[in-house]
């Protein structure tokens, strides 16, 4: 039986490198786990509390597409506490993860052929989506001096949308106001679609990164409860669209995927008040992130951007090997450090890179650089 051309996409790479860990890890060896973006911490307390209540006394079937109304309104009311917006709940879409807000976004705005631009390196499934959807994605090569996002003047012609990221994946590099300010300004201007993602947001190390709704209600907004909110096997997200759009949306998520899942709702609602529990999480990243960005050199790795967010180190190693799939292949060999090749993030440049996770426990940070420390000196030498 023949496959649609469309499905011949690339793996994601982060996904074979976790495979890869999971088969050392059943043959006892421990590993750590700087490849994923998976907090080492679990969804909060009164999250987990809330879902075993609803377990007790509710069903739990179907909720409307755009997903419960009560948790429309709070993820609303966030953006009022947290960015100064008068948000009306009913632009508010929740997704079963920010993947299926990208699905949505893409059906909801781009017809087959048309071209959509995104920075690199850049999260990977965005053009792996872009092109199971008969999309054709439209790399921008960044700068490390322009911290890895892209620019006004870099946007190519001849695409129908641009999708930015920030705080953003790999890099942790933060779109300041200005500066975010100044693309939507250029998408606008073109009549290009804009898609923000978001998804990082609550996990900055300075000052809160914008979002795009500060500046204009023209734009596709995704965030996501995976990461700030250490919900990623939930599978919930939500996405903010332009009024106008609602009804679009709404239609392809019916289709789609009938709804978000019940029970993740529930948790998600209540995750959204455990601002103490976050707060806490987001300080072991910092300590994380500090450790990092001293223990990188000691390692030799000595070039990349410090992050401004996420939980994510992008590392420049191309004067360390010329493969780092390979590298990451003999890293978890031999240093029992699973890390991920930037191929994943950028097709043309990643062969001399490597994403780093510091998303993990303390300790186990503290450990994997030890081990690299320890070992790289050696696989590269």
């Amino acid at each position: 039986m023949r496959s649609s051309v469309r499905s011949d996409i690339d793996p994601f790479i982060v996904m074979d490198v976790m495979e890869a860990a999971r088969r050392a890890e059943a043959e006892g060896r421990r590993i750590i786990h700087m490849e994923v973006g998976q907090p080492g911490t679990p969804a909060p307390a009164a999250a987990r509390a809330a879902l075993a209540r609803a377990m007790q006394s509710d069903a739990l079937g179907y909720t409307v597409a755009l997903g419960l109304p009560a948790l429309r309104r709070r993820i609303a009311r966030h953006y009022g506490a947290a960015h100064g917006i008068d948000l009306d709940p009913a632009r508010v879409v929740v997704t079963a993860g920010s993947s299926a807000a990208f699905l949505l976004a893409f059906t909801a705005l781009f017809d087959a052929g048309d071209r959509v631009a995104l920075g690199e390196p850049g999260y990977p499934s965005y053009r792996q989506i872009l092109r199971a959807l008969s999309l054709v994605p439209v790399g921008i090569p960044t700068r490390a001096e322009d911290r890895f996002q892209p620019l006004s003047a870099d946007i190519p012609q001849d695409v129908r949308g641009l999708i930015v990221a920030s705080p953003a994946n790999p890099t942790g590099t933060v779109l300041g106001r200005e500066a975010l300010a100044a693309l939507m300004a250029a998408a606008a201007d073109r009549g290009i679609a804009f898609i923000s993602d978001e998804i990082y947001h609550g996990l900055t190390y300075g000052a809160p990164a914008t979002s795009a709704l500060e500046i204009g209600e023209d734009a596709y907004v995704i965030n996501s409860f995976s990461k700030f909110y250490s919900m990623t096997g939930w599978r919930v997200g939500w996405m903010v669209v332009p009024a106008a759009h609602v009804r679009i949306v709404e239609r392809l998520a019916q289709n789609m995927f009938i709804c978000p899942p019940h029970a993740s709702q529930v948790a998600a609602l209540a995750a959204m008040d455990c601002e103490d529990e976050l707060a806490a999480n987001r300080e072991v990243y910092a300590a994380n992130r500090r450790l990092m960005l001293e223990g990188l050199p000691r390692a030799g790795i000595t070039r990349f951007a410090p992050p401004d967010g996420a939980f994510y180190l992008y590392a420049d190693v191309s004067g360390l090997t010329p493969d780092s799939r390979d590298l990451c292949r003999r890293l978890l060999d031999v240093a029992g450090v699973a890390v991920t090749p930037g191929l994943d993030f950028d097709p043309r440049r990643g062969a001399g890179t490597l994403r780093f996770s510091y998303a993990r426990a303390t300790d186990d940070i503290a450990e994997g650089l030890r081990r690299l420390e320890r070992h790289l000196p050696d696989l590269c030498g």
